[in-house]
C-alpha cells in the first residue's frame, strides 16, 4: 500500500468518525456547551477582590454583664459606625462566648468578636482592653482574611481613640498613657483549642468528597452506556434478573470503588500531611455514603438519556468539573461572587463537603450538620426517583 493510498484511507476513516459525531446531536450540543461552561466558570468564579463584604459575624459584650459597660458600649457604637461605612460585616449580637462558638460550628456565622469582661475597668486603670476574635478553623482562607481585616479595623479604631484622646471620646476621666500603649489588645482563637489553621486541613475533606463523586460519575457511563453499546447489557436484561437489581449492582460496584478511594485520601491526609481528624471516622464515612446517595440519581439519569458512553462521559465531565470548584473544594464559597454562591446552593457536593469539613476540622456531631444531612437526603430522593423512571424507560427502547 502506497503512502498516498494510506493517507486517503486515513482521511476516509476520519470523515466517517466526523459524520458519526455530527449525527450525535447531544454530543454536538455538549461540544459547544462544555467550553462555554469552562470559560464562564474561570471568568466568574474567582473572587474579584480580597476584602470582606457582609461577612456574618457574632458579637458578644461580656463587659455589659459587669454592670459598668460604658466604654464597651462606646466601642460597639464605634465598631458599628465603621462597619456602616465599609460594609465588612453582618453583625449579630449574641449572649455569650459559647453562643459565638456554637453559631460558627453551625455555619450561622463565619467569625465572632468577644469584648472582654473587664473592658471598661481595664481602660480606666490604664491597661489594654481585651478584644478576642473567634475564627472558623475549617476555612483558613476566610479566617485569615477576617483576622487581618478585623485586626486592622480595631487597631484603626484604637488609633483614632488615641489621636483624639480617650477623655474626649468617652467623656470619662481615665488614668491612661496614650503614648505608651494602644488601647485595645486584639487576640485570636479558634473553635478547637490549640489548633492552627492549615490549608490542607481545609482542602482534604473537599478532595475526599470530590474523589468519591468523580469515581461515581465517571464509572457509571462505562458501567451502563458502554455495556449497552457492546450488547452485554442486553444479555443481562434477557436473564431472569430484575432490572433494578442490575442497576443496583452497578451502583454498588461504583460506590465501593469511590469509597475506597475516599478512604485512601483520608489515610494519606493523616499519615503524610498531618491532618488531625477532630470528629468521628464513622460519621465521615456515613457522610461520604450520603453524598453518593445524593448524586447517584444524577449519574443514572444522564446515562439513561444518552446512547453512547462518549456522550455520557462528556456530559458527566461538563457537570462535575465546574461542580468541583463551585462546591468549595479548593477555596471558600463565601469568596465567590454572589450569583455563584447561589448556584453552589443547588449542588449536592456543596453540602457533602461542608459536612465533611465541619466533622474533620471542628469535630462536630450530627446535630451541627443536620441541615446538610437533610438536604443531601432530599437531593438523593428526588434525583433517584427521576432516575429510576428514566432508566426503566431507557431499557425498553
Amino acid at each position: 500500500m502506497g503512502v498516498r493510498s494510506g493517507i486517503r484511507h486515513a482521511l476516509w476513516i476520519a470523515w466517517k468518525d466526523l459524520l458519526d459525531i455530527s449525527r450525535n446531536r447531544m454530543g454536538l450540543v455538549m461540544l459547544i456547551l462544555m467550553p462555554l461552561f469552562m470559560m464562564g466558570m474561570v471568568g466568574y468564579i474567582f473572587p474579584s477582590n480580597s476584602g470582606m463584604s457582609n461577612v456574618p459575624v457574632a458579637l458578644v459584650n461580656l463587659d455589659a454583664a459587669q454592670g459598668n459597660a460604658s466604654l464597651s458600649t462606646k466601642f460597639v457604637a464605634q465598631l458599628n459606625a465603621l462597619n456602616n461605612k465599609t460594609g465588612m460585616m453582618d453583625l449579630s449580637t449574641v449572649g455569650s462566648a459559647t453562643d459565638v462558638k456554637s453559631n460558627i460550628q453551625n455555619g450561622q456565622q463565619s467569625a465572632g468578636i468577644i469584648i472582654g469582661s473587664n473592658f471598661t475597668s481595664d481602660l480606666k486603670t490604664g491597661k489594654q482592653a481585651d478584644v478576642t476574635l473567634v475564627l472558623d478553623q475549617s476555612n483558613p482562607q476566610t479566617a485569615s482574611l477576617i483576622e487581618t481585616q478585623l485586626t486592622q479595623a480595631i487597631e484603626q479604631m484604637g488609633t483614632q481613640t488615641a489621636t483624639y484622646g480617650l477623655n474626649q471620646t468617652y467623656k470619662t476621666p481615665l488614668n491612661y498613657s496614650l503614648a505608651q500603649v494602644a488601647p485595645y489588645n486584639v487576640q485570636t482563637t479558634g473553635i478547637v483549642p490549640g489548633q492552627t489553621t492549615n490549608y490542607f486541613e481545609f482542602v482534604a475533606p473537599g478532595i475526599m468528597g470530590m474523589v468519591v463523586m468523580m469515581s461515581l460519575m465517571t464509572g457509571l457511563p462505562h458501567a451502563i452506556s458502554f455495556e449497552r453499546e457492546v450488547g452485554t447489557l442486553d444479555g443481562m436484561l434477557a436473564a431472569p434478573v430484575h432490572r433494578m437489581s442490575i442497576l443496583g449492582g452497578k451502583v454498588i460496584a461504583q460506590t465501593t470503588r469511590g469509597m475506597m478511594q475516599g478512604i485512601i485520601v483520608l489515610a494519606l491526609s493523616i499519615v503524610l500531611f498531618g491532618v488531625v481528624v477532630q470528629g468521628s471516622i464513622a460519621l465521615i464515612l456515613g457522610i461520604l455514603l450520603l453524598g453518593v446517595f445524593s448524586l447517584v440519581g444524577l449519574g443514572v439519569l444522564i446515562t439513561s438519556f444518552t446512547s453512547t458512553e462518549e456522550t455520557a462521559t462528556m456530559i458527566m465531565m461538563t457537570l462535575t468539573f465546574p461542580m468541583m470548584f463551585l462546591s468549595g473544594v479548593f477555596f471558600p464559597i463565601s469568596q465567590m461572587p454572589q450569583f455563584m454562591q447561589v448556584i453552589a446552593q443547588f449542588l449536592p457536593l456543596t453540602y457533602t463537603i461542608s459536612a465533611l469539613r465541619q466533622v474533620v476540622v471542628l469535630g462536630v456531631g450530627v446535630p451541627a450538620i443536620s441541615r446538610d444531612i437533610v438536604i443531601l437526603f432530599g437531593f438523593g430522593i428526588v434525583l433517584l426517583s427521576a432516575a429510576l423512571v428514566a432508566f426503566e424507560h431507557a431499557m425498553k427502547r
